[in-house]
Order: C-alpha cells, then structure tokens, then sequence
C-alpha cells in the first residue's frame, strides 16, 4: 500500500489570505512553508489511487504528485475517486474541480451524500460535466478498492457543517478511514477529525503501522489566544494537541511506526519547525505531515 500527503493544512489553507497571524506572515515572506489543504492519496498497487478528500487545492496537488499525473492517453487518468470523511467545504470543494469528464468513485456516509444534494448541491452541479458515482459508506463495513487495498470508516464525530443548519439530524458527519493492504499486512489510519481521544477512537489506531491525525489547534483557545477567533477549538471538533488531556500523550503511547499530524491550523506553531512545540513533539516520535511525505506499508 502506497500513501502520499499532498497537504497539512486545516480549512483556509496556510498562509490564510484574510489571517495576519504569525504563522501566516511567516509563511508569506518563505513561501517554501506554505501548505495546500491536508489530503492523501491512496493506492494498493500504484495504479489506480484514491484521494482523501477533495481540497480546494486538489488541481495542485495532482501536479505536484507524477503518481497522480494523467496518461498515457490524452483523458486517462489514475485517479479513481475520493474518500470523504464528511461535507465541510475544505474537504468537498474540489469536487467541481473534479469535473472534466472523467468517470469517478466518490465514497461517504449517507449524511455527507445528503448534504452534498440538499445543501451544497455538488452532485447537481457537475452531473453534467463527468461521469461521478456516488457510493455510501457504512461504517465498519470494509470496501475493497483494489487487490491490495481495503478501506473501513468508522465514526469520529457528529459534527455537521455549519452550512446545513440546526435542524441536522444526529449521524455519522465525522469519520476516519482505516487503511488496509491484505497482502502485506500493512495498515494505517486517516483521521483528520478528532473531537476527543474515546475507547472507540483508541481501538481504531492501537495496532496500525501508520496514524494520520488531527493535528488542528495545539491548545483549545489557540484561535482566541492569536486574535483569529472566539471559538474553542473542541467546540469545532477538534480536540488539542497540548496538554494532559490532549492528543499528543495519546499519539506518543501508540505502537505505530508512523505517528503523522495533519489538518493543521494556520495558527498552530507546530508549522513553524523552529517552533518550541514543534520540537516537543519531535522528542515524542511525533511528525508533522507535509506534501511530498510517501509511506510504504
């Protein structure tokens, strides 16, 4: 099984084109630290892959990835579809960008689906412009992509959008995927959303190889902290890395050989690899993802 990061960033990209943070200005007079949004792409044999999630930034992100680059014939594409792990913008967004007639896979829970119809009508938008089959996920039931690759969701969070309203009904809004290459054995978990660290989310990345993980704020009021917002980070489903009840001591006790951060807000200063957290988290077996990262499992 063949993992590619092609982003870290969390929703508004980093540098954020309205966000002045530190964190933004840094990343605007080195631009070498900028990051597109957080993303993977997937593939059991290195010939059809799966993206998880579709960024804003997707079109980017396939160019900078020869894996992911089109050929031999003119619309060939091995790109064979997209895993959601749930309906926010930053995740659905590059679905229209997705559009120009090629045959596509798209996977989610029925809430996300529904969403993507009632709401944020992207099905609508763009039947008419590619060939999308749309394929509900359920939760704990293994799909098999290809001969070395198997994927399982499982619930995180209950989260919806806030574009779908209060009247949201309960569901499966959040989930993470559980990776699975039969042949080798090798397994890795894409959580990009934790609202907290649960004996059902513990279960989920006790034993695999590789953990992708929200890595959003390093503290709950980090947003209130840098003057970017009031809203505390849990309150947004993403629960800290910092702090005895945070992520990060959870992560480090993990067996995994790869412990990887990801959807990191532009005000976190685990972006910054100068940063005093970021060296925290060194010292714990802790990365922090970046496009370009491979793992082979």
């Amino acid at each position: 099984m063949l993992i590619h990061c092609l982003g870290v960033a969390a929703g508004g990209g980093y540098p954020q084109w309205n966000c002045a943070c530190a964190g933004c200005r840094q990343a605007r007079t080195a631009p070498q630290r900028a990051s597109a949004h957080a993303g993977l792409a997937v593939s059991g044999t290195g010939e059809r892959w799966y993206l998880l999630n579709a960024t804003p930034d997707v079109h980017h992100q396939i160019a900078a990835d020869p894996s992911l680059h089109p050929g031999p014939g003119a619309r060939e594409t091995p790109v064979a579809g997209v895993l959601l792990t749930d309906a926010e913008f930053d995740h659905t967004i590059g679905l229209l960008v997705l559009r120009e007639g090629s045959s596509l896979d798209v996977h989610g829970t029925a809430p996300v689906l529904s969403a993507l119809t009632e709401h944020f009508p992207v099905r609508d938008l763009i039947a008419d412009y590619a060939d999308v089959r749309w394929r509900t996920v359920h939760i704990g039931k293994p799909i098999d992509l290809d001969e070395r690759l198997q994927v399982t969701a499982f619930a995180t969070g209950g989260k919806p959008p806030r574009y779908v309203g209060r009247g949201a009904g309960p569901g499966d809004w959040e989930t993470g995927y559980l990776l699975h290459d039969p042949v080798s054995g090798g397994t890795a978990v894409y959580a990009p959303t934790v609202p907290r660290w649960d004996e059902q989310f513990a279960a989920q990345v006790a034993d695999v190889d590789c953990a992708f993980v929200d890595g959003t704020f390093w503290t709950d009021d980090e947003m209130a902290r840098q003057g970017t917002g009031d809203r505390p980070g849990r309150s947004m489903g993403h629960m800290p890395i910092s702090g005895p009840d945070g992520s990060a001591r959870h992560l480090a006790a993990l067996p995994a050989r790869r412990k990887i951060y990801v959807h990191v807000n532009n005000t976190n200063p685990i972006l910054d690899e100068n940063s005093a957290e970021r060296g925290e988290l060194a010292e714990l077996g802790i990365e922090v993802g970046r496009a370009g990262l491979e793992v082979e499992l």
